[in-house]
């Protein structure tokens, strides 16, 4: 079984509660996790909750991170989700493990569009317009694209 990507669930326990209630700290250490996996950058939005929290998005080429913070609890959740082999989201969640100070993290990969394939099937990524896997039609998969 192939799989078009893979998302990592991050439990960040124990943090540094100061980290996990400062916008532009949070919005930083999420873009540079970006930036240390290899991911191609689209843009970022953030917000800060009165009286505290925040959650963001960073997206890339690959497909996004994301936060929410509950700071009063020293905890976040992150999301690490990447398509393709190239990038490798564990990268950006150990940094975010470090950044943060999360003393009692843990980290859940999951593959995501996973599909069976015929023998000698190769699942790709971007398939071309029209284009086929073996002898079936990917017009279905042009929508994950």
């Amino acid at each position: 079984m192939q799989a078009l990507g893979q998302h990592v669930l991050v439990e960040l326990r124990d943090c540094n509660k100061t980290f996990l209630n400062d916008l532009k700290m949070t919005e930083t250490f999420m873009v540079d996790a970006a930036k240390e996996a290899r991911a191609t950058i689209i843009g970022a939005h953030f917000h800060e909750f009165s009286p505290h929290g925040i959650s963001g998005v960073v997206i890339i080429a690959e497909s996004h991170l994301s936060i929410h913070t509950w700071p009063e609890y020293g905890y976040a959740a992150v999301d690490v989700f990447t398509c393709g082999d190239v990038l490798q989201p564990s990268v950006a969640a150990d940094y975010l493990v470090k950044k943060f100070e999360s003393k009692n993290p843990s980290l859940i990969v999951v593959k995501r569009g996973t599909l069976t394939l015929g023998a000698g099937e190769i699942l790709r990524h971007k398939p071309e317009e029209g284009g086929v896997i073996g002898d079936r039609q990917v017009k279905e998969l042009q929508a994950v694209a």
